[in-house]
């Protein structure tokens, strides 16, 4: 048939890793496809390959009958004692086909395509079998090209894909360059690519700091929980097996060596490496670092934690657009309400309840009205307009509405309704031009207020009002820069 078609299959199999008999199978199909479509497709059709010779030979099978009527599946006595002296009325009688050379053209094409079809199942089988054990692992390749955003890597036997969700923002690869990520998934029967990598998996950072840090390999130093904003910042909670290691300065590494090299993979991305603890209340004071934590109220049925930081604390603990704590909240598990010393006093004060207990008065504007010295429902109950519409939050509409529903307030719970503070007034116009007191980032390169900070938190952290915007304004002192700088990548 072929005179090198043993040849053939030895070299794809060994060249592919396919196994011989698959590609024999496939051969064999391929070849009664073809012969059925040249010959008909009700014959009974069966194609043995000699694996001796490297010849493939097909052959039909007939029922054995007085008289044929079908020849596809008929053959006459006469005919079959012909080819066999001692066939029988009845009997199947096997009869050797041409080969595949004299099956056609377009049957031939037919083949061919079978078995191409064939070969790339068995080469998915191939790949499956060779990373489905590799799944949750990094994996090094060469960056071939891209389609639509997405990054195609090249391993070596196979490509896989990086999605352009996967890719960690503000870093662009060319094509060549060695990269490293993280396998996700292997699909068994995809069409497309069967391998799926990532780098903005929280798993690529924690088996980073694996292959970095001897002490995680040997199961010495645990990674109890990852948070990450890929190619921004990441926390990272680590514990230890044995008293005399501290698990932080193992990630570290000396002067920092360890936890650089995995910064360095991620592009820069700040990393805190925090110690893990069973109390969520001192995990969640090392979860916040670089900020100092004062006091926590821990609600285990609510899964809630409410920190108070000192004033000047903030912004760090709240971080760039609620980043910190947004990260310290994932990390843990835990719903993180952070306030502020001033906050928390005023909280604890009757008269600062009595405001949150006006209709439309939330902690944001209770904290307004607290520092125009209106602290409790009588107060507002006997305010003017005039002064309340001072907040850029309150018109005269609102403002009515609120010194009414006071008034109601104050009587329900036997508050003298008596004046007995001065009048607020207005700053001059010059002086404040109606703009908000701004608190500095945790970098010094932005501004934002208490209220805007806990807004950034998506509701996950802090619900607040449009209206407590303005709250900076009253806030006693402001962060400065210098304080609210964190170490990267350490504690």
């Amino acid at each position: 048939m072929l005179s090198d078609l043993k040849r053939i299959i030895d070299q794809i199999s060994r060249d592919r890793g396919f196994d011989k008999q698959l590609l024999i199978e496939a051969i064999k199909e391929a070849v009664a496809s073809a012969a059925r479509k040249k010959y008909g497709s009700r014959r009974d059709i069966e194609v043995h390959y000699n694996e001796e010779y490297g010849e493939v030979e097909v052959f039909q099978f007939r029922n054995v009958v007085e008289e044929a009527v079908d020849d596809q599946t008929e053959i006459s006595f006469e005919q079959a004692t012909l080819l066999d002296p001692e066939v029988q009325l009845g009997d199947e009688l096997g009869e050797k086909m041409e080969n595949i050379t004299d099956l056609g053209r377009i049957a031939a094409q037919s083949a061919k395509q079978v078995i191409i079809h064939r070969m790339k199942d068995a080469e998915r089988e191939v790949i499956f079998d060779m990373f489905k054990d590799r799944e949750g692992e990094v994996v090094s390749g060469i960056v071939q090209r891209f389609e639509r955003g997405n990054m195609i890597v090249n391993l070596g036997r196979t490509d896989a894909i990086l999605p352009k969700e996967h890719q960690i923002p503000k870093r662009s690869f060319k094509q060549g360059d060695r990269i490293r990520a993280y396998l996700t998934e292997v699909k068994e029967n995809a069409r497309d690519s069967q391998l799926i990598l990532s780098r903005t998996a929280d798993e690529f950072l924690a088996k980073l700091f694996s292959m970095e840090v001897p002490e995680i390999a040997e199961g010495i130093v645990k990674i109890m929980g990852v948070s990450r904003e890929p190619g921004f910042r990441a926390k990272i909670a680590v514990s230890s097996t044995e008293s005399d290691v501290d698990p932080v300065g193992a990630c570290v590494g000396m002067k920092g060596s360890r936890v650089q090299n995995v910064v360095q993979e991620l592009q820069g991305e700040r990393i805190d490496i925090v110690t893990w603890s069973p109390d969520p209340a001192k995990y969640v004071y090392n979860a916040l670092a670089p900020a100092h934590v004062s006091m926590v109220m821990v609600d285990e049925d609510a899964n809630s934690l409410l920190v108070v930081v000192p004033n000047d604390q903030l912004s760090l603990a709240i971080g760039r657009q609620g980043q910190n704590v947004r990260l310290a909240s994932k990390l843990m598990g835990w719903r993180i309400d952070v306030k502020s010393e001033q906050r928390w006093a005023n909280l604890e004060d009757e008269g600062y309840q009595s405001l949150l207990q006006v209709p439309g008065i939330d902690e944001g504007l209770a904290d307004q009205l607290f520092s125009k010295e209106i602290k409790s429902a009588a107060d507002l109950g006997t305010s003017d307009i005039e002064e309340l519409t001072i907040i850029r939050a309150i018109d005269d509409d609102f403002g009515q509405q609120l010194i009414e529903a006071a008034v109601k307030v104050a009587e329900e719970l036997g508050l003298p309704l008596e004046r007995t503070r001065p009048k607020a007034v207005a700053p001059a116009e010059d002086e404040s031009n109606g703009e908000q007191t701004p608190v500095a980032e945790a970098d010094g390169t932005e501004t934002a207020s208490e209220e805007q900070a806990f807004e950034d938190t998506n509701a996950e952290i802090v619900n607040e009002d449009a209206a407590e915007e303005n709250e900076t304004a009253e806030l006693e002192s402001e962060v400065s820069e210098e304080e609210m700088k964190p170490e990267e990548g350490k504690q």
